[in-house]
């Protein structure tokens, strides 16, 4: 396809999503599924603009002067090299020479922290609330930054050196992930899922820090074990592997949907101890009858998602009821704590950077409920033999940090 009519799909498409309560990635595939016409290269293209658009949005604007998608795709393309003779030659209306004057021009640092930092202001006030302010600007620069392909290998099946081995040979070097014991890394984005590989069931795409909380479980054979929001099953997988197919996992999730996706990686994985359960909410009764017979319980509960942002850039501009979140954290932790025998441990985490969906929740948890004690990651982590220090109970994973997406996770023991 010509440059113009790229071009012209990139701010139709950032429009669309912009406007739009659907994930980027959902909409993207929609809009290209629409246009079989275009080419590989042409898809990468737009897709590349996009997700750019996405991560720089408010530095774009400024240099823009506009929020409309069509001034903000020509900002990235200036800001990507491109000529205001050459956007002009596209076909773009705009004041493309005033523009480049501007992206000429301005300097990055006298812009108000929440425009340098490409954020929203209830998100940049956020992490200054948490951290200095040098610390939160490389956070935010981390989080703009795209993420690394990250997969766990399917222990059931084989070894870390042997799949590594093999997907070289396949022609898609990697190398360990420098936590995960069952990680690997490639920092460029590939065709995986073609590989024989894959569909042999040898390993899963599934971010580093995501692999470290199935870790921070330590499930057992034999042992009943709950993820209560299972979604489309990464962690499930992880925790049925690490207790070597015996046993029980119960994958719980409200998203009938997501737990339909899990069903083509169970088989993929030759996992049988899994078990698929749709709930309606917390107290359904499916999750009752457990109550006082699980040996451990993930939590990784909904929440804001703002430790994903390499991945999903577009959640930072919608709409979040922190409130609404917040109460359901809440109420899917203390269902969480009931599934359990003494003894028993549950696992709260989110990928969200924000105290008030961290520690906010687990504070209040244990004051209502005594009869709990948190075990410090660190101690986990050791036996698991992750080299990773943490200075609180918690386990606390950063982009600019760990190179990994942003989670938190705390492991939760029931005394009696």
């Amino acid at each position: 396809m010509s440059k113009p009519i790229l071009i012209k799909s990139a701010a139709e498409l950032l429009g669309h999503i912009l406007g739009s309560t659907f994930p980027a990635d959902r909409a993207m595939e929609s809009y290209f599924r629409e246009r079989r016409e275009m080419g590989v290269r042409d898809r990468g293209f737009v897709a590349e603009t996009v997700y750019g658009c996405l991560r720089e949005r408010r530095v774009l604007e400024f240099i823009a002067g506009s929020a409309e998608a069509p001034n903000i795709v020509a900002a990235y393309l200036l800001l990507k090299g491109y000529s205001a003779r050459v956007l002009e030659e596209t076909g773009f209306r705009g004041p493309a020479r005033e523009m480049a004057e501007r992206a000429r021009q301005f300097d990055i640092s006298s812009l108000p922290f929440a425009q340098r930092a490409n954020l929203p202001d209830w998100l940049a006030q956020g992490l200054l609330e948490q951290y200095t302010e040098a610390e939160a600007l490389a956070l935010a620069q981390a989080l703009n930054q795209p993420a690394s392909l990250d997969m766990r290998v399917n222990t059931l099946k084989a070894k870390r050196e042997e799949v590594q081995a093999q997907l070289t040979l396949e022609g898609f070097a990697c190398e360990p992930a420098p936590y995960s014991p069952m990680g690997l890394r490639r920092n460029e984005r590939a065709p995986i899922f073609k590989t024989k590989c894959f569909k042999e069931g040898l390993f899963e795409v599934q971010d580093e820090g995501s692999q470290l909380l199935s870790l921070m479980l330590e499930p057992k054979r034999n042992e009943m074990v709950v993820d209560l929001c299972a979604g489309a099953g990464g962690k499930t997988l992880h925790l049925g592997a690490l207790m070597a197919n015996t046993g029980t996992v119960y994958a719980m999730d409200v998203s009938v949907r997501r737990l339909e996706k899990l069903k083509p990686r169970l088989k993929r994985s030759g996992l049988n101890n899994v078990r698929t359960v749709s709930i309606s909410h917390e107290r359904d009764a499916r999750i009752q009858r457990l109550y006082g017979k699980i040996d451990r319980v993930l939590v990784d509960a909904p929440c804001s998602g703002t430790g994903t942002l390499r991945r999903n850039p577009d959640i930072k501009w919608r709409e979040i009821n922190l409130a609404e979140l917040t109460d359901a954290q809440q109420r899917i932790l203390a269902a969480a704590a009931k599934l359990l025998k003494p003894g028993g441990r549950v696992v709260y985490a989110t990928c969200s950077l924000l105290r008030e969906e961290n520690e906010n929740i687990v504070a209040a948890f244990l004051a209502a409920n005594p009869d709990f004690r948190t075990i410090p990651a660190g101690e986990i982590l050791a036996r698991r033999h992750v080299a990773l220090e943490m200075p609180t109970d918690a386990l606390r994973l950063l982009p600019h940090r760990h190179h990994t997406d942003g989670f938190y996770a705390i492991a939760l023991e029931k005394i009696r």
